[in-house]
């Protein structure tokens, strides 16, 4: 096996020289260590693990141990081989239809050896690092399976809520539900109900109790209360049955047509290879998000995918489960503070030893409970956010093919009608590009929405050659591809149309980019210090906020003893000498008409429609947004907002004066009046940020000092906020889970929570927080880390907790 380690993951890691991500680093002890947050998330993720794994084995048909078994060998061998640290393998609820599928067909001991199998064609897998190339697969047909296996799941788990016995297939499952309803056993549904309901209001428990209450697992409270309640009630119901581990069913030689088994073997393959990747990139998403991550954490997926492989080997052989990446449990292992892969070693020995001591306690449970907990994991996967995503990205007949065919006919089946038509529609897209000509003003627009490839080369052609010889020229290309074709048709139609006294403008997506050839379509000359196409210019992304300065090699004045230097983009950041101008940069003139210049040539084009829209429409923002005045502080890259969507407040050290203060300052209230009143705003922030000068001058005023300048007079309206932090009663705001650096970054923290109380006080928003029409929010930016942070008040703490959103496939 270890000729198939990829590199960074041979046999020896602790020897390696770039140890893994969350191993301990290289050293002389070889002592087997467990850190303190390791083993309380091994704790939380077991207590997991273990109703859903009996769950899982009931929805499959298999021998209820087989769950355990998968849950352990995920733990041990998939933990500790596996390149992904915190992520936690075990049976997956994406693999019950097709386990129970092949269970139906060749029986317990076959389907343990096609688990072998896959285990052993993920190794080879492995052996070959694809692993990379299965994060190739549409994530509509990813999650349009899940969804499809999910639908199925909760049919089939509906009939044991209600008492019965499911059928093979979703069809004969619908079909038989009717006369199942009619026969419904009221104790067995009154268990699944109540199992629901604690699923659905436990992670809802309010207030402090609640919040304590909240760090047991939903699932394993839904089933021991159940479990609790039926045994009370003296309920008659069937329950967890273990046979005794000697006669436990092991793998078998496979038994039945090849070509079927082979297709068994694909199937559980691919579902295991995916749904593991799927997670682990999602789960390294999930670590590097969490407050106080050191750098970002990526999985090593071959090493993962080899990992999966050995624990399908040894799950199958022993007569487990197939074993795959869990979504629940990997987020609960984060959640709970791992920093290692002993979490997940220590959850698979913590199922050992439940499997051999908590029989008699396990025996107790009814399946009832296990149905309804399998039920709601089964609809949980019908994601309402992927259904969102899929349909915002035009990939929804993507996703409902998938689905419907997983349903229909299988897994296998629906993912290959998914691919299909994945391709299908990639391919309509390719080909799908229009291509119009308009003459405005004198100026002759060409319009190319879509890609351009060489089937689009005549209608390119005909478009073009309708610009009449020496007139002025717009041509505008709204797609992300352009073939080398469609580059020489139009390259040469430009340069015979200049040659003739035209000119040519090249605006959209594509201007002034590299796209198909070394030398990129010329769109404009390259004035000094502005974006171009031509000479030593390096242009950034972010040139626009740079001023619409290039980094140009630029030599040092001639001192007589040093050589000529280049400026850097470190450079270009650092004060100039007072009294001489910026390199690089020009006058503020220059500067300003160069701005509006570029605006009018490349961003007006493409928010033109949406700003008359606006002008006939009025604008109807859907916030008001008070930040300070800093330059760093852009508002519209924070929020990701376009034009009317924000109606924004700036002032020095974002401050609300309360009402009833001193004159003069009624600017800030009239803006609220007006948007509260008048614009009928949903929310109002208010947006701190590091390094603010008006909070280091609050810092260093006297107190009592009379106030002889305008920003002296106005900075007294952050005197509650100096108050409020030098008051030792007062509980002092938290920037995601740690101490401010700083007093100026604890007063900036302060401030934001002092004006929204200043908000407050205002008679326009206390009457519109009355009726429930205006949330108030508060926002904290970091510039530095360009991290932003949203103020959460639980209970009587202040905490900025960072903004993050982590999208795990389940």
């Amino acid at each position: 096996m270890s000729a198939c380690l990829p590199a960074g993951a041979t046999e020896s890691a602790h020897t390696e020289r770039a140890h893994p991500p969350h191993s301990p680093p290289p050293g002389r002890s070889r002592r087997f260590r467990v850190a303190g947050a390791d083993l309380s998330a091994a704790v939380a993720v077991f207590l997991i693990a273990l109703p859903l794994s009996l769950g899982i084995a009931l929805a499959t048909g298999a021998p209820l141990q087989a769950g355990l078994v998968a849950a352990a060998v995920g733990g041990l061998v998939a933990g500790r081989l596996g390149g992904s640290p915190l992520q936690v393998s075990g049976p997956a609820a994406g693999l019950t239809v097709v386990t129970a599928d092949l269970i139906h067909q060749y029986g317990w001991r076959t389907t343990c050896a096609v688990t072998v199998l896959a285990g052993l064609a993920q190794l080879g897998l492995a052996c070959l690092r694809v692993a990379r190339a299965a994060l190739a697969v549409s994530p509509a047909i990813v999650h349009g399976m899940l969804a499809g296996i999910g639908v199925t799941i909760a049919v089939a788990q509906a009939h044991i809520v209600l008492g019965g016995e499911p059928q093979s297939s979703v069809p004969d499952n619908l079909r038989a539900l009717p006369a199942q309803l009619a026969r419904l056993d009221p104790a067995a549904l009154a268990v699944s109900v109540l199992t629901l309901a604690v699923l659905l209001l436990w992670p809802r428990m309010p207030g402090r109790a609640g919040h304590l209450l909240r760090r047991m697992p939903a699932a394993l409270v839904a089933v021991a209360g159940a479990t609790a309640v039926a045994a009370a009630a003296g309920l008659v119901l069937p329950v967890v049955d273990l046979p005794s581990w000697h006669s436990h069913a092991l793998a078998g030689l496979p038994d039945g047509p090849v070509l079927g088994l082979v297709a068994a073997v694909l199937t559980t393959t691919l579902v295991c290879s995916v749904q593991s990747l799927l997670g682990a990139t999602a789960v390294d998403k999930l670590a590097a998000a969490r407050p106080g991550a050191p750098s970002p954490v990526r999985s090593d997926l071959d090493r993962e995918l080899l990992g999966q492989g050995a624990a399908n080997v040894v799950s199958g052989t022993l007569g487990g489960l197939p074993v795959a990446g869990v979504a629940v449990r990997s987020t609960a292992n984060v959640h709970a503070g791992a920093v290692s892969r002993n979490a997940t070693i220590i959850h698979g020995a913590l199922v050992v030893a439940a499997a051999l001591v908590l029989v008699p306690l396990l025996e107790l449970i009814p399946l009832a409970a296990l149905a309804a907990l399998v039920m709601a994991v089964g609809l949980r996967m019908v994601s309402l956010h992927h259904i969102r995503t899929v349909t915002r990205h035009r990939e929804v007949l993507v996703y409902a093919v998938t689905a419907l065919g997983v349903i229909s006919l299988g897994v296998l089946e629906g993912v290959a009608l998914g691919i299909a038509v994945a391709v299908g529609v990639a391919l309509h897209r390719l080909t799908r590009t229009r291509i119009t000509h308009e003459e405005e003003s004198g100026v002759h627009h060409v319009h190319v929405r879509g890609q351009l490839t060489f089937l689009a080369v005549p209608r390119l052609s005909r478009a073009l050659h309708l610009v009449p010889q020496g007139t002025d020229a717009v041509v505008s290309l709204n797609g992300s591809f352009m073939d080398h074709a469609a580059y020489e048709t139009l390259q040469d139609w430009q340069n015979t149309h200049t040659a003739r006294g035209g000119t040519v403008e090249i605006t959209g997506r594509r201007s002034g980019v590299r796209i198909a050839e070394p030398g990129a379509l010329s769109t404009e000359p390259a004035h000094d210090g502005e974006p171009g196409t031509t000479g030593d210019c390096r242009c950034r992304p972010w040139t626009a906020w740079r001023n619409h300065q290039c980094e140009r090699p630029s030599p040092a004045p001639d001192t007589g003893d040093r050589p000529d230097t280049t400026r850097t983009s470190a450079d270009a950041h650092r004060p100039a000498d007072p009294g001489t101008p910026a390199r690089g940069h020009a006058p503020g003139g220059r500067q300003l008409v160069r701005g509006l210049s570029t605006f009018q040539r490349r961003t007006a084009p493409l928010v033109r429609g949406e700003l008359a829209r606006l002008a006939r429409e009025g604008q109807q923002p859907s916030q008001l947004f008070l930040t300070c005045a800093d330059s760093r502080v852009v508002t519209s890259m924070i929020t990701s907002s376009g034009p009317g969507d924000l109606f924004v407040v700036r002032n020095v050290g974002n401050l609300v004066p309360p009402p009833g203060a001193e004159r003069g300052d009624d600017s800030v209230a009239a803006a609220i009046e007006y948007a509260v009143d008048v614009l009928a705003v949903r929310s109002i922030t208010v947006c701190g940020h590091s390094g603010c000068g008006a909070m280091q001058a609050l810092l260093g005023s006297r107190p009592g000092s009379p106030a002889v300048t305008p920003l002296g007079r106005w900075l007294r309206h952050g005197g509650p906020s100096l108050e409020r932090l030098r008051d030792p009663g007062a509980p002092a705001p938290r920037l995601a889970g740690r101490a401010p650096a700083d007093d100026v970054e604890q007063l900036c923290l302060t401030n934001v929570v002092q004006q929204l109380e200043h908000l407050r006080a205002h008679e326009s928003v206390a009457r519109a927080l009355e009726k429930g029409t205006l949330e108030l929010h508060g926002v904290y930016f970091h510039v530095g880390e360009a991290q932003a942070y949203l103020l959460a008040e639980q209970e009587e703490e202040r905490v900025f907790d960072q903004v993050r959103e982590v999208d795990l496939a389940v």
